[in-house]
């Protein structure tokens, strides 16, 4: 406010100046008397000063139009000027309003008007670095597959734009599920940007799905060196990718390097369930029971497993029931509360015929965690202590519609597998299967669950049709 009563004030003196300057001028005496081109008269102080104003202006005026034509002249001659700026300046305003508004058309999922956007930047523009990106994903989101593979491939041209144009071909062969061409394509993406993180992943999945396990290792490395994968996870995907290799050579035959590979997965991360079991394997096979015990025990104390305790019985598998009871005292300390020790102790003391000590093992187990597996050891238990025939039929009952225990899940889509692998394969996800409780309703017999139909076939068929409940029954009784 204070500035606009300045500006008011400012005024106010400069007509009153102006007023007093032209008092001034017409209080003087005196005139001037011209003759100018047939033309004479006299002029007094007043229209002199005016007169002399109005030459100025004409002169000035002049200079002006003589600039603007010899403009018009230069713009007409194709030679930059202030005109053809000026019209260069409203026609890049244009663009960059059509290229602004074909974006916000394109996040609001209207495609077909984000590609005339993008066509009406393109016009006034004339940048198609920065167009052919808005048409493509604008034809891709309108459903035009064609309009955008030949935009991406325009891309191509530049080197500017080049990864551009490969990283969005390489997204529609996925879509069309051409992973060969996709993934040589996601070789070429990431060589022109070795540190583009969406990249990298789908570089080490296609490699993954390809079985080409060194180069997914290069690709791991690479993504470890760009700061872009944790130095602890980049040790366990390692060890998945070595294990992988080393499974890989056993089938081929080559026992030499398959033993290499999976001591090596299995120095890589000792946690690894299925690199234990093969690294167990392996000194099996070089006699050296030692090692083969020591990376089972070392395994078994991050994550007791079924497959750890049959490697560990792989170790000398011809001998009784108690020796094996004995020898798997060791194994069996490392996490003595843990469900799976409980149901190893329970099936060793089944094998060496010991049913009362193995119904302690499992017996809170049954109580509290109930799963197809420890319902079924109950069965066997009390089928070897002679228990009556519905009573097994009851455990086996309620084994049928139990928790299915811990299994190998990948946690990005949930699915379940019979063993291992190192890409799921519903979802094709790298690294994600985990030994835990399924989700309920998800129905898969575990691994222990075999001996289901052992007991089953050792007992003799009913005489009488008994429905799952009279079972349910006769089990209270007999505790009772």
């Amino acid at each position: 406010m204070l500035w606009s009563l300045v500006k008011i004030l400012a005024f106010v003196i400069a007509v009153m100046a102006a007023t007093y300057g032209a008092t001034m001028l017409m209080d003087m005496e005196g005139s001037v008397e011209f003759d100018l081109f047939d033309m004479n008269g006299t002029l007094s102080v007043l229209q002199l000063v005016i007169a002399a104003i109005v030459v100025v202006a004409l002169v000035w005026l002049t200079f002006k139009l003589i600039g603007l034509a010899v403009a018009t002249f230069k713009f007409l001659n194709g030679d930059e000027t202030a005109i053809s700026r000026y019209f260069s300046r409203n026609r890049e305003r244009k663009g960059y309003e059509a290229l602004s508004e074909g974006m916000m058309a394109l996040a609001s999922g209207e495609g077909r008007l984000a590609m005339a956007k993008a066509n009406r930047a393109e016009k006034f523009l004339e940048r198609p670095e920065l167009t052919n990106l808005l048409t493509a994903q604008a034809a891709e989101l309108a459903g035009d597959r064609k309009t955008a593979e030949q935009t991406y491939r325009k891309l191509l041209e530049d080197e500017k734009t080049r990864f551009v144009g490969v990283r969005g071909i390489m997204k529609q062969k996925l879509q069309d599920g051409d992973t060969d061409t996709a993934l040589a394509l996601a070789e070429k993406a990431f060589a022109i940007k070795p540190k583009h993180v969406e990249t990298q992943d789908t570089l080490l999945r296609l490699q993954a799905e390809k079985e080409d396990w060194q180069g997914a290792r290069q690709t791991l490395t690479a993504k470890l060196k760009t700061g872009q994968l944790p130095r602890d996870v980049h040790k366990r995907r390692d060890a998945v990718l070595a294990l992988s290799e080393a499974k890989s050579v056993f089938e081929e035959g080559q026992s030499i390097e398959a033993r290499e590979a999976a001591i090596e997965a299995n120095r890589l991360s000792p946690d690894l369930v299925p690199a234990a079991v093969l690294a167990a394997q392996t000194y099996i096979e070089q006699d050296n029971k030692r090692a083969a015990a020591r990376v089972i025990k070392k395994a078994w104390e991050v994550t007791p497993h079924p497959d750890l305790a049959a490697a560990f019985a792989a170790i000398v598998p011809d001998e009784d029931a108690a020796a094996r009871l004995k020898r798997f005292k060791p194994l069996t300390k490392l996490k003595p509360a843990h469900p799976e020790t409980k149901m190893l102790m329970a099936e060793l003391h089944i094998a060496a015929e010991d049913f009362p000590e193995a119904r302690r093992d499992i017996a809170e187990l049954v109580a509290e965690s109930p799963t197809a597996r420890n319902l079924t050891l109950m069965a066997a238990v009390e089928r070897g202590e002679g228990s009556a025939d519905a009573v097994v039929r009851g455990w086996l009952a309620k084994a049928l519609t139990a928790s299915r225990g811990p299994q190998w899940i990948c946690d990005s889509c949930q699915h379940i597998h019979p063993a291992w692998e190192p890409v799921c394969s519903n979802c094709s996800s790298f690294d994600t299967l985990t030994w835990r409780n399924a989700p309920e309703g998800e129905v898969s017999m575990p691994a222990g669950a075999e001996m289901l139909p052992l007991i089953v076939g050792q007992i003799e068929a009913p005489k009488d049709d008994v429905s799952v409940d009279v079972v349910d029954a006769e089990v209270v009784e007999e505790k009772q």
